[in-house]
């Protein structure tokens, strides 16, 4: 049972998908949470005040840019000017744009580079001091199967997810003696509107359904058949963010129906 009353969490790209369900299932816990990321206002605004209303916690809505260092050091600032400290920091926003190497537009690989890669670095840099004043800490990178494994014509996506496991264990291993921990999770497909944006250009390339596209989507790489769930995620960083987890540090934790074990 984790009982995360009193802790605060901040968690990035957590206006939907992913995100949305961590803070979900951290605010579930108790934790005061910080959402963060782009989309429409009101319903931005709906989601964090349902949390506060299902969970009786405190949620805060903070919409920095992370593609740069000033938004994101910005984001855990304010999260400590409002709630007094951060205790998890969960890095999960992410965009995907996919082309050969050597058509890749620079203006995409640098601004996947800075989301997935630089900003997540930036925000553990500017709440390590912030963790370690407190004496404790859980930080959490959501990689990507493809932080293992590369597919064709995701060159930025998949340099940026290797990258985050890197910079994961190393953060680890300098924080070895603390209690503090960071790890990252890497999921398989998981059905979200970053997803299904690749599931519709299937279906328009092939000329196929979309039920016909989700199922090449799914079987081409994960032999379960099944997309993982947003919720089975959230649940595995709840785990982490417990006591039972304290001697799991630097590990990159698979949640990818079999994808890697083929």
């Amino acid at each position: 049972m984790t009982d995360l009353k009193g802790r605060v969490a901040v968690i990035t790209g957590s206006t939907s998908g992913i995100g949305l369900a961590v803070a979900q299932a951290l605010a579930a816990k108790g934790a005061n949470v910080v959402i963060n990321g782009f989309g429409d206002a009101a319903a931005i605004e709906s989601e964090r005040s349902k949390i506060e209303k299902d969970y009786g916690v405190k949620c805060w809505y903070n919409g920095a840019d992370l593609s740069t260092e000033d938004g994101t050091k910005s984001l855990i600032k304010d999260a400590v000017a409002k709630a007094g400290k951060v205790d998890i920091l969960v890095n999960n926003a992410g965009i995907q744009h996919t082309a050969p190497v050597e058509q890749f537009p620079s203006d995409k690989w640098n601004l996947i580079i800075s989301l997935m890669l630089s900003s997540p670095f930036w925000a553990i840099q500017e709440v390590l001091p912030v963790m370690r004043k407190n004496g404790w800490g859980r930080i959490v990178n959501i990689s990507s199967v493809h932080g293992l494994v590369a597919s064709m014509q995701k060159a930025a996506y998949v340099a940026a997810k290797h990258g985050l496991i890197g910079l994961t264990k190393v953060t680890a291993l300098e924080t070895a003696r603390e209690k503090i921990t960071c790890n990252a999770i890497c999921p398989g497909w998981v059905h979200t509107p970053l997803v299904q944006k690749q599931i519709d250009a299937i279906a328009a390339r092939d000329g196929i359904s979309g039920d016909e596209a989700k199922t090449k989507l799914l079987t081409e790489k994960q032999p379960s058949g099944e997309f993982t769930k947003p919720e089975d995620i959230a649940a595995m960083i709840v785990f982490l963010c417990s006591e039972n987890a304290a001697q799991m540090r630097g590990s990159a934790w698979v949640q990818d129906g079999g994808w890697t074990a083929q």
